[in-house]
């Protein structure tokens, strides 16, 4: 596993992204056959080239969707009411979820790159980015976005990429 240098890779974006975003759109449209299989193959490979603790985008500049078990979980750990941990921490937007107020997350160590509450954390970090679902096609929309901030869901798409191009 190599450290992720934010700076290559917000260039690899920049020259990459409209590609990437077409060719998903492409795949969720017309997907191919046994893509929920070659995620699963790719997932592998994408985890022993990237390391999350060098990165920590997703931590810095997303916020998950806190839902009421996250909420409850976490005020409790903290030793909080979930009315004070909204009120502190969260804000509800035009969709009606519970998102943070502020990036980088208060939760994030910035000199570890650690979560402080990784133990109890949202459902939605735990499971991001979610590259393995069990139909790929629903969670398309979601590597279109997490492409520009994930350097594992972009290595997965350019594996899938090339993948697809090489059958």
């Amino acid at each position: 596993m190599k450290a992720v240098n934010l700076r290559s890779f917000a260039q690899k974006v920049a020259r990459h992204k409209a590609t990437f975003r077409r060719f998903l759109t492409k795949v969720e449209k017309n997907p191919p056959v046994g893509l929920d299989k070659m995620a699963v193959e790719i997932d592998k490979q994408v985890w022993q080239e990237v390391d999350c603790l060098s990165c920590a985008n997703c931590c810095k500049k997303m916020t998950p969707t806190f839902k009421k078990s996250d909420v409850d979980r976490i005020s409790k750990h903290l030793g909080m009411t979930a009315a004070e941990f909204r009120e502190k921490w969260l804000y509800l937007d035009k969709d009606g979820d519970w998102m943070n107020k502020s990036n980088p997350c208060q939760f994030l160590d910035l000199t570890t790159n650690m979560c402080s509450i990784y133990e109890v954390r949202p459902v939605d970090c735990a499971g991001f980015p979610h590259l393995t679902k069990k139909k790929m096609t629903d969670y398309i929309h979601w590597h279109k976005q997490n492409v520009a901030y994930c350097p594992a869901t972009f290595s997965m798409v350019e594996k899938l990429m090339k993948h697809i191009e090489e059958k």
